[in-house]
């Protein structure tokens, strides 16, 4: 499996978009799949869209 430059560029800026926007706690499962889909999803991000998931009941 190969990536491309241009994945790799999407995903760097959706690290940064994600961790400046406040997904940057990983205490538990929902922090970690917030991070995730922010990091997937970052222009929602940008325009304001809340991707934080509720917690998860263990």
């Amino acid at each position: 499996m190969r990536i491309s430059l241009l994945s790799l560029v999407y995903l760097a800026i959706g690290v940064v978009v994600a961790l400046t926007n406040g997904y940057n706690s990983v205490a538990g499962l929902s922090e970690v799949l917030s991070l995730v889909v922010a990091v997937i999803l970052w222009p929602l991000v940008l325009f304001g869209v809340d991707l934080h998931l509720p917690p998860i009941a263990t």
